[in-house]
């Protein structure tokens, strides 16, 4: 469950990051995509160190 989340928030920060190149119509992130980078490593670390 935990690495579906993962999988989602990167594919969201994938998109958010080049989302401008491949259409010009994506809307615009600003920091939401640090954020979710943020929480992607996070929730790795943590899985990987056994506590979630």
């Amino acid at each position: 469950m935990l690495w579906t989340i993962i999988i989602i928030l990167a594919v969201l920060w994938l998109l958010g990051a080049f989302g401008g190149r491949i259409s010009p119509k994506f809307p615009k992130t600003g920091s939401w995509i640090h954020l979710l980078l943020v929480i992607v490593i996070i929730l790795v670390v943590l899985n990987l160190l056994g506590l979630v």
